[in-house]
């Protein structure tokens, strides 16, 4: 019994040794001229779903939860973050160049159709950040016409994932 209370005591004590070496939480400045908002028109709506379900991770204005900032969880939600911003950076978008934009739009489609995106983990904690059918409609349509703007064609294999898995299972 003694040598099991020792143990936990020391796991108590690395454990709140370890909270004074989390990782950095960072919010870069954001050039306003440089946001996806700046270079595209995006409508209210689609801006809403942008801000609760993917600017956490996918921009310079992460919400960083109480959660954040309790070792060992704040390295996956900081390692998630930055993930994600090297991925596609909504506040960096301007730095991209348009072959960039153009499949950054796309694949937002497809990863948001085929439910990779928001990340699962994610959903845990962000309920809110769910998206709907009418949100992944609203996305995708919203992509589409940025993509056009840009001078870009829809991947043709856009949604087309589960068509093909369907049609498998019918045959």
């Amino acid at each position: 019994m003694e040598k099991r209370r020792l143990i936990v005591l020391i796991l108590v004590f690395v454990v709140i040794i370890l909270q004074f070496f989390g990782p950095e939480r960072t919010n870069p400045p954001i050039d306003e001229n440089k946001t996806i908002q700046a270079e595209l028109q995006v409508p209210a709506e689609v801006m809403q779903i942008l801000e609760r379900s993917c600017f956490d991770c996918h921009s310079n204005a992460t919400r960083w939860p109480w959660y954040s900032y309790i070792v060992p969880v704040s390295w996956l939600v900081v390692k998630d973050v930055n993930d994600g911003r090297r991925h596609i950076n909504f506040s960096t978008w301007g730095d991209y160049d348009q072959k960039k934009k153009i499949k950054a739009l796309d694949e937002m489609c497809e990863e948001v159709q085929d439910g990779s995106m928001p990340l699962k983990p994610y959903l845990w904690m962000h309920s809110d950040a769910k998206l709907s059918a009418q949100d992944i409609q609203t996305l995708c349509d919203w992509t589409e016409s940025a993509i056009k703007t840009l001078g870009g064609a829809v991947s043709s294999d856009r949604g087309k994932e589960g068509e093909e898995h369907n049609d498998e299972l019918e045959y």
